[in-house]
């Protein structure tokens, strides 16, 4: 999700779920610790709850960045021992640690060390030829040893020579059956999962085998999906908006303000692209904050003009 849920979005999200957990973008210890804080870790108050998602793997620095996150204000460290980019191989950390399950245990020991936040793994089902349903419970069974608190599994194996990122999200199969039988053989850890889940009718059935359901490219082709999540998960009687329209117009001041210290619309704006996906209307829409988003003068009124796109008799649907 690089590239993807920066804090435009998750404040975006936030119009749409109050509860579901978001998650930064990973974020390398590197840059924490040596580049421009504020740039990587700044979030709106309205994102809670927050997990910052981590990549590396030294223990000390991913422990100083814990208690760094920490102290920022946000709710849980995660480390992404899942992306399968050439990168972040050539960094060590991401999905190639999986080949080094001591090595993220003492990872997490040393953040469970410095912190009272949880601390938790997100991982894939294997990779390259460490790909059998016992790799993987030997992994989680060594970094459960050091306190991860959750385990996030995507359910698809990554293939570390010969595939893209993009290619490693759709190539490898989907095997689902085997985050469940992880969660039936470990019943005592929290066992999240992840891949391929693109309703909240799939992450409901996930649900009865599962503690959690984790979804990703969904969020961004399909936002609207999360409006229901805070009434049907969370017990709440009914979600924070109940329209699209009124998704963007609780938009319309932090639009501006983003304008007035410096930003560009388009920052926001390229978020809600696939908002009215499938409704008359949309690719005005989406036309509209593509072309007028980019201007460097552009604010709330820009939003304003790409809803009044939107046919009237559409309203009462969106």
């Amino acid at each position: 999700m690089m590239d993807r849920t920066d804090r435009h979005f998750r404040v975006f999200m936030r119009q749409l779920t109050r509860r579901t957990l978001l998650y930064t973008e990973m974020i390398t210890t590197g840059a924490i610790i040596h580049g421009d804080r504020p740039r990587h870790l700044d979030f709106d108050p309205v994102e809670h709850p927050l997990a910052l998602q981590l990549g590396g793997d030294d223990p000390a620095q991913l422990a100083e960045c814990a208690k760094i996150a920490e102290d920022w204000g946000y709710d849980e460290i995660n480390l992404n021992v899942g992306c399968p980019s050439d990168r972040v191989q050539s960094g060590s950390f991401g999905a190639c640690l999986m080949a080094r399950p001591e090595r993220v245990a003492e990872g997490v020991a040393a953040m469970r060390a410095r912190v009272r936040l949880p601390v938790t793994v997100k991982h894939r089902i294997g990779i390259d030829d460490l790909d059998r349903y016992e790799d993987m419970l030997h992994f989680v069974d060594v970094v459960s040893a050091a306190g991860a608190d959750r385990f996030s599994v995507h359910a698809r194996k990554a293939i570390l020579g010969g595939l893209s990122p993009a290619e490693n999200r759709t190539i490898p199969p989907l095997r689902w059956s085997e985050v469940h039988r992880l969660k039936q053989e470990r019943p005592s850890l929290l066992i999240e999962i992840n891949g391929g889940i693109r309703t909240l009718d799939e992450a409901a059935q996930h649900l009865s085998q599962v503690d959690a359901v984790m979804i990703g490219r969904a969020a961004v082709d399909d936002p609207w999906i999360f409006a229901d999540a805070d009434r049907r998960f969370f017990g709440l009687h009914e979600g924070p908006v109940k329209s699209r329209f009124e998704a963007v117009e609780g938009l319309y001041s932090y639009a501006d303000a983003l304008v007035a210290r410096g930003g560009r619309l388009h920052y926001l704006a390229r978020h809600l692209l696939t908002l009215f996906q499938g409704i008359p209307g949309a690719r005005a829409f989406r036309r509209h904050l593509s072309e007028a988003g980019q201007q460097s003068d552009a604010g709330s009124a820009v939003l304003r003009e790409a809803l009044s796109l939107i046919p009237e008799p559409q309203r009462a649907q969106a």
